[in-house]
């Protein structure tokens, strides 16, 4: 702890640090789980195509929508936040 003091106790110094890595590690379990049940991605792009999905899904989900009416908004190409025309 002394060596990374910095690091360590950054959250306290600025606002926008999140106090524990746990979100980040939540966020990447369940692509560790998908991956041990099934053996592997097939594909790199399935791979790609996995962790979009769950992207969209979680942020949605901190946007306090339910999983489903995100996924009918996706595939109705009505996403929040993206405006008509827009790009990704």
């Amino acid at each position: 702890l002394k060596k990374y003091e910095t690091a360590v106790l950054l959250f306290a110094k600025k606002p926008y640090v999140p106090f524990t890595n746990n979100r980040a590690e939540r966020d990447l379990r369940m692509a560790k789980v998908k991956q041990k049940v099934s053996g592997c991605f097939r594909k790199k792009l399935y791979a790609q195509a996995y962790c979009r999905i769950s992207s969209y899904l979680q942020t949605m989900a901190n946007q306090g929508i339910n999983p489903l009416v995100a996924i009918q908004l996706a595939l109705g190409g009505k996403i929040p936040g993206l405006e008509a025309g827009g790009g990704e």
